[in-house]
């Protein structure tokens, strides 16, 4: 598999392995297992996820050199501090049977614990995540959901800059706003929920394409986003599927049928708003 250089010169696999909604135990030790043996080498999970447990002890079980698996992890809402920065931190390594992660996210810029002083608790989350990164515990550093004012309010205080920006980007939801503004600032685009959690294969435009190229909808979405030079995170619990999303390296896209995709609007839902979420 090809990879994409961060701005710091650390290698990621251009596609990855997303474990959101998959629960804790047996499903996702398959899961995860099963997407090491087909050929994925970038694990993504979270805090938030809940299931950090299973991703570490699949890891373990798939006999995989750790060296040669990229595995992202992201810091939850409730841990907006300093101190709960570096513990939550630790927490997560034993989890995942690990002493260093490849790459470390805030998950959310505002959440509703800090929604009055957002500003001055992502300052000092950056600045326990930036020791981690001097201290090689940490391969790179990024954030999750962030639009432009969020990437304007760290740079006031950051002495580095995020490298990865992870957000919804699926046929339908485009982003173009963010998406313009961390391709100007070098920061790589990571699409969770390339398949519009699920409501992508209900799109006929898409089951045309498939048609058209005899692959599955799943696999015309992932190359659509890799064609964007994002990072795809498709997610699933199936073996054949699992197996088949990552079969998208053996045909390419149209500009005519990438520009048709591009204008498909709201078909698999919008982005959620991070400075009114719920959570």
């Amino acid at each position: 598999m090809n990879s994409y250089t961060l701005s710091n010169n650390v290698s990621i696999p251009e596609l990855g392995f997303g474990t959101w909604q998959t629960p804790n135990g047996d499903v996702a030790v398959s899961a995860v297992k099963k997407a090491l043996e087909v050929g994925y080498r970038h694990i993504d999970t979270a805090q938030g996820y809940k299931n950090e447990d299973s991703v570490g002890q699949a890891i373990k079980e798939s006999g995989i050199p750790r060296e040669e698996i990229f595995l992202t992890t992201k810091l939850w809402n409730e841990n907006h501090s300093y101190d709960l920065v570096l513990s939550s931190f630790e927490e997560s390594l034993k989890k995942l049977q690990t002493d260093y992660i490849d790459l470390f996210l805030i998950h959310w810029p505002n959440p509703v614990k800090f929604r009055d002083n957002w500003q001055s608790a992502n300052a000092e989350t950056w600045r326990a995540m930036e020791e981690l990164y001097q201290a090689g515990k940490i391969k790179a550093i990024g954030v999750s959901n962030f639009l432009p004012h969020h990437f304007e309010e760290l740079k006031k205080t950051a002495t580095i800059f995020p490298m990865v920006n992870q957000i919804f980007l699926a046929p339908g939801e485009l982003q173009k706003e963010v998406v313009s503004y961390c391709q100007e600032h070098n920061v790589l685009l990571e699409a969770y929920s390339p398949l519009g959690t699920g409501k992508i294969f209900d799109v006929p435009e898409m089951q045309e394409l498939s048609d058209k190229y005899g692959k599955t909808i799943a696999q015309i979405a992932i190359r659509w986003s890799l064609q964007h030079g994002f990072l795809p995170l498709p997610k699933s619990v199936t073996p054949s599927r699992i197996e088949e999303n990552l079969a998208v390296f053996d045909f390419e896209l149209s500009d005519e049928d990438m520009q048709r995709i591009d204008q498909l609007d709201g078909v698999v839902g919008k982005a959620t708003n991070p400075d009114t979420t719920g959570f």
